[in-house]
């Protein structure tokens, strides 16, 4: 996946200037930065996600296997299908079961489910969660601690089979022990998917990703891999950020 050029705007307000941006195959890139420098927004381009906005647009390029998404006739459905999110806070449906809570994406997008009792084992098995739920697929989903929450999300992103995992901030809302088997999993899924993650905490970013973007401002300022990046920044920017001079 990459990005080409992409400008998003929320109404004359423009949120990202000409962002140009590749994510290597089954590798993670995080994107880092200030509140309110465009990390959120271009993460929800990278699914079509920002136009269901009231006032927002996009102009730019973001090229899945080669076909531009935002291409006249492309489905944004099958798009958000192809190009999996998992958001801020956990966001399980709080009256449903932890089995349909799984199987909700794929009922939505009205695919037909062959064996749904399959589907539902290989996803929380990839989610980390399998062993924890197993004998409880009937409770709620709400029923389950904030971290469990967050996996049973991925396991909802990942029951789509997704080529791309987006992820907004992912372990904000979640205590350390949470985070740490958020990491983990992050780490097993990169063997399988291609993963973003927009992280406000740097440390994380350097535990996780393979490469890093930072952003300010609505631009892209450096990429590089995460080693680099953190030990020689090529910006100033970037190096200001990093040693905290400004946040």
């Amino acid at each position: 996946m990459a990005a080409h050029d992409l400008h998003a705007w929320f109404g004359a307000n423009e949120a990202l200037k000409g962002i140009t941006l590749a994510f290597p195959e089954t590798r993670v890139t995080a994107i880092i930065g200030p509140s309110g420098c465009g990390k959120s927004t271009f993460v929800r381009c990278l699914n079509r996600m920002h136009e269901v906005v009231p006032g927002a647009r996009v102009a730019g390029r973001v090229a899945l296997d080669g076909q531009d998404i935002y291409a006249p006739g492309v489905n944004p459905v099958r798009v958000r299908r192809r190009v999996g999110m998992v958001f801020q806070k956990p966001n399980p449906f709080p009256t449903m079961s932890i089995r349909e809570n799984v199987l909700a994406g794929l009922r939505l997008s009205g695919e037909p489910v062959p064996d749904p009792a399959g589907t539902v084992e290989k996803a929380l098995r990839q989610a980390a969660l399998w062993d924890e739920v197993r004998d409880v697929l009937k409770r709620t989903g709400s029923s389950l601690s904030g971290g469990q929450q967050q996996r049973l999300c991925i396991a909802r992103a990942l029951a789509l089979e997704p080529e791309v995992l987006l992820m907004d901030e992912p372990c904000s809302a979640l205590d350390p022990i949470a985070t740490a088997r958020i990491e983990e999993l992050i780490h097993e899924l990169r063997e399988r998917y291609t993963i973003a993650i927009v992280t406000h905490n740097m440390q994380q970013a350097a535990r996780v990703a393979d490469f890093t973007a930072f952003f300010y401002q609505g631009e892209l300022v450096e990429v590089d891999r995460t080693d680099v990046l953190f030990t020689h920044p090529n910006n100033r920017k970037t190096e200001d950020y990093i040693t905290g001079r400004f946040g």
